[in-house]
Formats: C-alpha cells, sequence, structure tokens
C-alpha cells in the first residue's frame, strides 16, 4: 500500500490524482446484453464522481473534528482501499485536529459509495503521527527489509544491496513505458509476498520477479526504502538537508549538497547514486509514463528523507505538528529534485575531492 504525505491544504489535488487513475472496465460494467470487444477505458464521469464522494466523506469527518489545544494535533490517516478491479491503493496521511474521542477510538470506520455499478469500499481509523513516522526495525537481521544497509550489503558482499539492484532491473527492463511508474500502487498482497521472498532469500525470487505485476515490484522498492531503520539519508544529516536546499546563493547550495552526499556513509552513498540514474531514466519516458523528475521527486523524496523521532519531538515546541509536517514534505521533495536536476553525481568523483571541498567550505 503506497502512502501520500499531504498536509490539510492539498488533500483536493490528491484526491483528483487518485481519481484520474480510476478506470472502469466497459465490457464488465456494461448493462447492455450486446456481445462487445473487451476494453479497458477511462471512464469520464463516474471515476471522478466517485473520487468526489469518497473526498466529500474524508473532508466531512475532519471538519467534524473539533479543534483541540496544540498538544491534541495528530494526524489523520485514513486507508483507502480501490474496490475496482481488487486492488488496494492509497494511504492519505493529513496533519488536522482531531477530539479526544476519535483519537481514543481503536476501531475501523467502514464506508461503501456506489455508482454506476462500480463499488468503492473504504475505512478510516486513526493512527497517531508518532506511529505513523516511527521505523521498526526487523528483529530478525537475517532478511533485509527493517535491517540497516551497511548490514545487508556487508551479508551480501556487494556495494548495493540486491533487492534495490533487481528491482530496479526489472522496472527498468518492463515498466519504464508504464504510465504512473511508482506512482499507481501495486496490488498489497503481491508487495507482502515478494517482501516474503526477499527476506527468505528464497532462489525462486528471479521467476517470480518475472510473473509479477510490475507496478508491484516497484511498491516493493519503495517500501524496502520506507522500512529501512534509518532513511537513506541519514537521521544524522537530515538537519543539514533541510538547510542546505534553502540557500539561496547556487554556489554556496552547490557546495553544501555536494559535501552532504560526500558525508553519507558509503553503503548509503553507493545505494543513493544508482537509484537516483534510474529516476532520471524513468523520467526520459515522460512523454510514455507521465512520470516527470518533479513527480518522481514527491514520490521517493519523503521515503529517502525523514525526520527522527527526536528531532520531530524538538520541532514540535517551536510551532504546530501540521505547520511542521507540510513544510518538511515539501522541502524533502525539493532536496531529492536537486539531485535529479544535478548533472550525472560520480561516487568515485565524489570521493576525490573531499578533501579538497572540505578545506574550502
Amino acid at each position: 500500500m503506497t502512502e501520500i504525505l499531504v498536509s490539510d491544504v492539498n488533500l483536493n489535488s490528491v484526491c483528483e490524482r487518485l481519481e484520474k487513475h480510476c478506470c472502469v472496465d466497459q465490457n464488465q460494467h456494461n448493462l447492455s446484453s450486446q456481445p462487445q470487444t473487451p476494453v479497458l477505458k477511462r471512464h469520464s464521469n463516474t471515476g471522478a464522481k466517485l473520487w468526489g464522494r469518497v473526498r466529500s466523506k474524508l473532508l466531512r469527518q475532519k471538519r467534524a473534528h473539533t479543534p483541540g489545544d496544540l498538544n491534541q494535533q495528530q494526524a489523520a490517516v485514513y486507508h483507502v482501499s480501490e474496490g475496482i478491479m481488487g486492488r488496494e491503493i492509497q494511504t492519505l496521511e493529513c496533519a488536522g485536529e482531531l477530539d479526544p474521542q476519535t483519537v481514543q477510538s481503536k476501531n475501523w470506520h467502514m464506508d461503501v459509495i456506489e455508482m454506476n455499478g462500480i463499488k468503492v469500499e473504504f475505512s478510516m481509523k486513526f493512527t497517531s503521527r508518532d506511529l505513523s513516522l516511527k521505523r521498526t526495525p526487523s528483529k530478525k537481521q537475517s532478511g533485509v527489509f527493517g535491517v540497516k544497509i551497511n548490514v545487508v550489503t556487508k551479508r551480501e558482499r556487494s556495494k548495493v544491496p540486491y533487492i534495490v539492484r533487481q528491482c530496479i532491473e526489472e522496472v527498468e527492463k518492463r515498466g519504464i513505458d508504464e504510465v504512473g511508474i511508482y506512482r499507481i500502487s501495486g496490488v498489497a498482497t503481491d508487495i507482502q509476498a515478494l517482501k516474503l521472498v526477499f527476506d527468505t532469500n528464497t532462489k525462486d525470487i528471479l521467476v517470480m520477479l518475472s510473473d509479477m505485476d510490475i507496478n508491484a515490484i516497484a511498491g516493493t522498492l519503495k517500501l524496502y526504502f520506507r522500512e529501512l531503520p534509518e532513511p537513506l539519508l541519514t537521521d544524522r544529516l537530515y538537519p543539514a538537508f533541510m538547510e542546505g536546499i534553502t540557500l539561496s546563493d547556487p554556489a554556496a547550495k552547490e557546495n553544501c549538497m555536494m559535501h552532504l552526499l560526500r558525508s553519507l556513509p558509503d553503503p548509503n552513498l553507493m545505494t543513493f547514486l544508482p537509484l537516483l540514474d534510474h529516476l532520471k531514466r524513468v523520467a526520459e519516458k515522460e512523454p510514455v509514463n507521465k512520470m516527470s523528475l518533479h513527480n518522481l521527486a514527491t514520490v521517493f523524496g519523503p521515503t529517502l528523507l525523514r525526520p527522527s523521532e527526536s528531532e520531530f519531538a524538538k520541532a514540535q515546541h517551536i510551532t504546530s505538528a501540521s505547520d511542521i509536517w507540510s513544510h518538511d514534505v515539501m522541502a524533502q521533495v525539493q532536496v531529492l529534485l536537486y539531485y535529479l536536476q544535478h548533472p550525472p553525481i560520480s561516487f568515485a568523483e565524489l570521493k576525490r575531492n573531499t578533501l579538497y571541498y572540505s578545506t574550502d567550505v
């Protein structure tokens, strides 16, 4: 299940993006008895109206919450399951103020919307921001999900984790022309199946990858980075990335952003650079797959860069949670976008210039 991180102000825009990808099989839902050739086609009215109704319910739920004091500002996380074509899609994570009764309830609120023979089933449940941001290390260090990246690369005797290499290779082989690659969610059960295979290191990985829906493979790669015990660009450097991206002088920004890359642990940097090159190649196919550099930065930025729990708790004393959340997400996107728009970055060149830049700063 893919996470979309949004604040109150852009919940509407997120739902609009969802409805653009709402498709129906006219052959399945045609009420006429006359046989037709099966066609998978976007329905311009039904999809928009369905997601409009879902949006209205979410917004009504948010408006019903009475404002609390600053300590009660939390994140309302809405897990929306789409009934169309059996695909579970999107988690809307929305900053908002919830009343105490809503916060204390641990039950799911289920609802169904039907229109023109299409059913959308969704459920809503409150999850505190602390829980939604928390990265829990895996207790089973023999796997790859939830295990530190340096542990995985040392065990595999590789520079880049096997899961990253294989997912990138498969996406470039048969998914680079896929519309909405990395933005459109894969089926949650397929992603969990791939996660299990990579964690248990079975011999069936390559066969399974070749048979699996490409969106599930893309989703598995995102899940891997999201479940790292520490974000790929590290907790230690997070504040510096947030400051560096705001520099107005181009030369100072270039110097700072390159210095931050050189400051990453080698396994993190050697994984980040191939991912960066891969995302650039995906964006080169934007006329076909509709995924621009900005779209890809929006998808991956909050996954590769996230504040540590202590950093977030410290910032909450200064301003409201929703302000921190929306500001940080925009900055995370801008950091990744900066590197995506930068000319090719070489690991060897970065390391060769380490002494020069560190003495020049």
